[in-house]
């Protein structure tokens, strides 16, 4: 399995959980997030991993920033994401369940570290359940 991670100064530290968490568990994980507590502008690394996605050169990506909410913001720009903001993995399971989400977003300001491991196993052990949720998920793309 390949991950795609980005995070914001926000979530550097959980970033670096989760992908040690991955790791020991044989997932690959391409790191774009940022690796400093710096302030920088979320979008910048979000694109590559909605992108990584898109492209299938990831199976699901995670994205973490202080509230999730410009991470999953800008990830649902792309036609072919399902980008699901969380904080606890109850939700995690229905956004797999009900929503096929491929990329979960993590609220570092409002979860803990060993929550945000939680929710990203929750997030890859969950299927997709198809049947009446699956005519709701074709419709999620806007036809303009």
């Amino acid at each position: 399995m390949n991950i795609s991670i980005g995070n914001d100064h926000a979530g550097t530290d959980y970033k670096f959980a989760i992908i040690k968490h991955l790791e020991a568990k044989g997932i690959t994980v391409k790191n774009y997030g940022t690796d400093a507590n710096d302030s920088v502008d979320y979008p910048d690394f979000v694109h590559p991993v909605a992108k990584d996605v898109t492209d299938k050169k990831a199976d699901f990506g995670i994205l973490i920033c202080g509230s999730a909410n410009g991470v999953a913001m800008t990830a649902n720009k792309y036609q072919d994401i399902r980008a699901g903001l969380c904080w606890t993995k109850e939700i995690v399971s229905l956004i797999r369940q009900h929503n096929n989400a491929n990329i979960l977003c993590i609220p570092a300001r409002f979860t803990a570290i060993p929550q945000a491991l939680q929710m990203v196993d929750t997030f890859l052990e969950t299927e997709f359940e198809g049947g009446r949720h699956q005519n709701r998920v074709d419709k999620i793309p806007a036809h303009c």
